[in-house]
């Protein structure tokens, strides 16, 4: 490690915050951010036989680095985000798995709605979409896993009154030959709907169920497979949970200790930041808190019925299991709250958020 650098890490503090990797002309190869600065940077430049090829290759290339010092670690997170974004760094490319962004896409109206993967979502073709969802791999795995469960994994879809290989050996119904198990298809295509809305639980505990079976009669390559399935399925239910809490366009005011002095305010709509903001907690005035609310909120613009796009699920993903840890408390602002002056829900919901 070249000394400069060597006393750069030396010096680093142990706070979160963002780095960013610079090669011998200056450029920014890598953004990566942590928890803890210093243990964090400090671990590439140690020997370690878990280093990939990747990191070597990073670390061979690396003749100074930049810090942003961020006050939580969820600020660090979504400034790596934007970060990535705007520069494109080589190494985050090189070293991100890899994945494209796919959706789940269902026929409304015809008579065989096949469940297709698309990288593209097209408004009003006639197809339902669900997504977007990272790694292309997992979702088709979760697909074929729904498939084989309702019966329906139909090796010859789009040929009619003619049954498959697959209709043979129990993987399908039989849809392919037309007739009533044509119309069971349509009702099974409707609790996979309901299943990708979060509606259908039954599905997931009969999954749970037939692995505890299987394990419990050894047959463990079964109960694997079952396992597979679930997990698979439990993947695309979270991204949707994810894309549906986004799009909402909710007003969400979040308070974080940092310490016994000071907290942190967020002001966040969609998948942005508005405002966040230090502020101690002696000189917190509970009124002028909720003005600076109203006005935030009031100034930001969103299109209401505008979805999730590839780009921004990433933002989308940290924010949501920002909110649904332990870390922070928050609040969900109703619009008809801050379209109003001086509104005492707004306070009252401050008052709370600082009392916890």
């Amino acid at each position: 490690m070249a000394i400069l650098i060597k006393e750069k890490v030396e010096n680093l503090p142990s706070t979160p915050g963002v780095y960013l990797m610079k090669d011998s002309r200056g450029s920014i190869i890598y953004v990566g951010k942590a928890k803890n600065l210093k243990r964090r940077v400090q671990s590439y430049f140690q020997k370690s036989k878990t280093h990939s090829q990747k990191i070597i290759k990073l670390v061979s290339n690396i003749s100074d680095f930049d810090i942003l010092l961020t006050d939580t670690e969820f600020e660090a997170f979504m400034l790596e985000c934007k970060l990535i974004r705007e520069i494109k760094p080589l190494f985050n490319k090189m070293m991100k798995s890899p994945q494209s962004y796919s959706y789940i896409a269902i026929d409304k109206d015809r008579p065989y709605r096949d469940i297709a993967i698309t990288n593209h979502r097209e408004n009003q073709d006639g197809r339902l979409y669900f997504g977007p969802f990272p790694s292309k791999a997992r979702v088709e795995q979760a697909i074929i896993g729904i498939k084989e469960a309702f019966n329906i994994l139909c090796s010859n879809p789009k040929q009619q009154n003619s049954l498959c290989f697959n209709h043979s050996i129990g993987l399908c119904i039989g849809m392919c030959g037309g007739g009533p198990a044509l119309q069971k298809y349509q009702a099974i295509i409707e609790d996979i709907i309901g299943l990708l809305n979060g509606e259908n639980k039954i599905f997931l505990d009969n999954l749970n169920k037939k692995m505890a079976e299987a394990a419990a009669d050894f047959d463990f390559e079964a109960a694997a497979r079952y396992r597979d399935r679930f997990d698979a399925i439990q993947f695309l239910l979270r991204k949707e949970k994810v894309i549906e809490f986004t799009e909402k366009n909710k007003n969400i005011v979040v308070i974080e200790n940092i310490n016994e002095d000071f907290i942190k305010l967020f002001l966040i709509k969609r998948n942005e930041i508005l405002l966040s903001k230090v502020i101690s907690i002696d000189s917190a005035e509970v009124s002028q808190l909720s003005s600076l609310i109203t006005t935030t909120f009031n100034a930001a613009s969103f299109p209401s019925d505008s979805s999730v796009k590839r780009d921004e699920i990433d933002e989308a993903q940290i924010i949501y299991n920002y909110l649904k840890s332990t870390q922070c408390q928050y609040k969900t602002i109703p619009d008809n709250w801050i379209t109003k002056h001086k509104d005492k829900n707004i306070e009252n919901a401050v008052t709370k958020l600082m009392n916890k």
